[in-house]
C-alpha cells in the first residue's frame, strides 16, 4: 500500500492544475478542489491506519533509492498531522465557498484562489512526508508562493503592508534553513534524515549545537516562537476569515512539527533542551499577556496563537516519552480549536459588522447559535475540563512534575498561569460581545442570517474538537505510540534503510 504516500502531495497538485485551467468556471473549480481534499483526507486517514498497524510506509520517489533520491516517510506522526490538517483545509475550503455566494461573487471569484490553496495543501502535506531537509526546505516554501498570494487577495493596503511584513520575516527564516542545510551537507554528506542520524551523532558536540541552533531558529520563526513572533499578530488578522483560519490552524504548526521531528530524530537529548524550555514558558506568558491587552478579537486569537505554541515546545523540550505524546497530542488540539475560532470571528465580523469588542453586543440574544460556535471552542482552548485542551495540558503539567527539575516546574507554573489568563481573555470577550446588551449603532444589514455554507463547516469543526475528547483515550495512544518511536529512532532508520544506512 506504498503507492498511497505520495497521495496527499500529488492530488493537490493535480487539482491546481485542473483549477488553473478552469479559470472562468467557478462552479467546476469548486468541485475539483472539494473533491481532491476530500479524497486527500480519505488517504490520509488510511495512511495512519496503516502505519499503526504494520509501521512507516516509506517511498523513494521516481524509484531512486535513499539516500540519492527524494523519500517520502508514513509515520505514525506524519500521518496523524496529515489527517488533521486535511480535515480543516476541507471545511476552511467550504466555508470559503460559502462566504463567495455570501457576498454575491460566486460567479466571479479570483480564479487564482482554488488553485493557490489547492498548492498551499500540497506544501503542507510534502513538509508532513518529507524524509530529507532539502525536502522538507521545498515544502516550506511551496507554503511561502501560495501563503503570500492568499495574504494578499484584495490587494488592500492593509493586506499589502501585511504580507510584505510576514514575506520578509519567512524569506529571512527560509535562508537561514537554507544555510544550515548547506552547513548539515557540509559536515556530514548526507540530508537524508535517516541517514543523518548515524553521521550527526559521530560530530563534535560544539558543531553539532551549532547546526542545532541554525535549525531551531529556522524553525522557531516560522513556528512564531518568542521572541521571534512578533510579525504574526500583524500579518494574520488582515487577511480573509478563511484565509487567517488555515494560516493560524496549520503555518505555525508545520514549523512545531520540523522541531519535533529534527529534535527527536537527529538532536536527542542534545543542549539546547533547556533553551527550548525557556523559548517555551517566555512564548506561553508573553503571548498571553498580549492576548488579554487586545480590544480585537482577531488579533486576541493571533496572541493565544502564539501563547499555545508555547505549550507545544514544553512538551519537545521535556524530551520525555509523556512530555512529547502531549505535545503531539495538543497539535492535534490545537490545530482544530485554533481554526475553528477563526472562523467563528468571521462569523462575528459578517452578523456584528466588526472584531473589535468596542463595538460589539448582544450577539447571544441575536444569534444563539454563533454564541453556541464560539463559546464551545473558546472553552476548550482554555483548557476547562472535560475538553481536549484539558486533557493535553494534564498531561504537559503532568510531564513537566514527573521532571522535577527547576525550569520543568517553572513551566508548570506558567503553563497553569496561562491557562488562566485564556480563560480571562475569552471570557472578556463572551462578556463585551455576547453578553453586555446590543449596540445601539450596530448596522441593520449585519442582522441578517448567517450564511448556512460558513456556519455548516465551522459547526463541524466545533463538533470534531468535541470529538476529540470523545476519542481522547485513543488518540492519546496513537500519540504515545508515535512519541515512543520518535524516541527509539532506530525504527525509523529501519523503514527507510531495511539493510542498514
Amino acid at each position: 500500500m506504498t503507492f498511497l504516500v505520495p497521495l496527499p502531495v500529488v492530488m493537490p497538485l493535480i487539482g491546481a492544475a485542473l483549477t488553473l485551467m478552469m479559470a472562468g468556471k467557478p462552479r467546476a473549480q469548486r468541485t475539483v478542489s472539494l473533491t481532491v481534499l476530500t479524497g486527500t483526507l480519505l488517504v490520509s486517514i488510511a495512511l495512519l491506519v496503516l502505519s499503526t498497524m504494520d509501521g512507516p510506509l516509506v517511498v523513494a520517489v521516481g524509484g531512486w533509492v535513499a539516500p540519492l533520491g527524494i523519500v517520502l516517510v508514513a509515520d505514525q506522526l506524519a500521518a496523524l498531522m496529515l489527517v488533521v490538517s486535511s480535515a480543516v483545509t476541507v471545511c476552511v475550503l467550504v466555508y470559503s465557498i460559502g462566504q463567495g455566494m455570501a457576498d454575491g461573487n460566486e460567479e466571479t471569484p479570483l480564479s487564482i484562489y482554488h488553485p493557490t490553496y489547492l498548492i498551499l495543501t500540497a506544501g503542507v502535506t510534502n513538509a508532513f512526508l518529507a524524509g530529507d531537509l532539502f525536502n522538507l526546505y521545498v515544502g516550506f516554501e511551496i507554503l511561502l508562493v501560495a501563503s503570500y498570494v492568499l495574504l494578499t487577495l484584495g490587494g488592500t493596503e492593509n493586506r499589502i503592508r501585511a504580507g510584505t511584513t510576514y514575506v520578509v520575516v519567512s524569506l529571512v527564516s527560509s535562508l537561514i534553513f537554507l544555510t544550515a542545510i548547506g552547513l548539515v551537507y557540509a559536515a556530514t554528506g548526507t540530508l537524508n534524515l535517516a541517514q543523518l542520524v548515524g553521521r550527526l551523532d559521530a560530530l563534535p558536540d560544539s558543531l553539532r549545537l551549532m547546526l542545532q541552533g541554525m535549525l531551531l531558529l529556522a524553525f522557531g520563526i516560522k513556528a512564531a516562537v518568542f521572541p521571534l513572533s512578533a510579525w504574526l499578530p500583524d500579518s494574520y488578522p488582515t487577511a480573509p476569515a478563511p484565509v487567517t483560519a488555515v494560516f493560524a490552524g496549520l503555518l505555525t504548526k508545520i514549523g512545531v512539527y520540523a522541531i519535533i521531528r529534527t529534535e527527536t530524530l537527529l538532536f536527542p537529548g542534545g543542549r539546547a533542551a533547556n533553551l527550548l524550555m525557556v523559548a517555551a514558558l517566555l512564548t506561553m506568558v508573553i503571548g498571553i499577556l498580549g492576548a488579554v491587552a487586545q480590544s480585537d478579537i482577531k488579533r486576541l486569537l493571533s496572541f493565544t496563537l502564539i501563547s499555545h505554541i508555547g505549550y507545544l515546545l514544553f512538551g519537545v523540550g521535556l524530551s520525555t516519552r509523556l512530555g512529547l505524546a502531549s505535545a503531539i497530542f495538543y497539535v492535534v488540539h490545537h490545530i482544530t480549536i485554533q481554526t475553528t475560532l477563526f472562523l467563528t470571528a468571521g462569523l462575528i465580523e459578517r452578523r456584528g459588522g466588526s472584531t473589535g469588542l468596542e463595538r460589539l453586543g448582544g450577539l447571544a440574544r441575536l444569534s444563539p447559535l454563533l454564541a453556541g460556535l464560539f463559546f464551545v471552542p473558546a472553552l476548550n482552548l482554555a483548557g476547562i475540563p472535560p475538553f481536549s485542551g484539558f486533557i493535553g495540558k494534564i498531561g504537559l503539567l503532568q510531564a513537566g512534575a514527573d521532571d522535577g527539575g527547576p525550569l520543568a516546574w517553572s513551566l508548570v507554573a506558567g503553563g497553569v498561569l496561562t491557562s488562566l489568563l485564556t480563560l480571562y481573555a475569552i471570557a472578556r470577550v463572551w462578556n463585551l460581545a455576547f453578553w453586555r446588551g446590543p449596540n445601539p449603532a450596530l448596522p441593520e444589514a449585519s442582522r441578517a442570517l448567517l450564511p448556512r455554507l460558513m456556519v455548516a463547516p465551522t459547526l463541524a469543526l466545533v463538533v470534531l474538537g468535541v470529538g476529540l475528547t470523545v476519542v481522547a483515550g485513543p488518540l492519546f495512544d496513537i500519540s504515545d505510540q508515535a512519541a515512543g518511536y520518535l524516541l527509539e529512532r532506530s525504527g525509523y532508520v529501519h523503514a527507510v534503510f531495511p539493510e542498514g544506512p
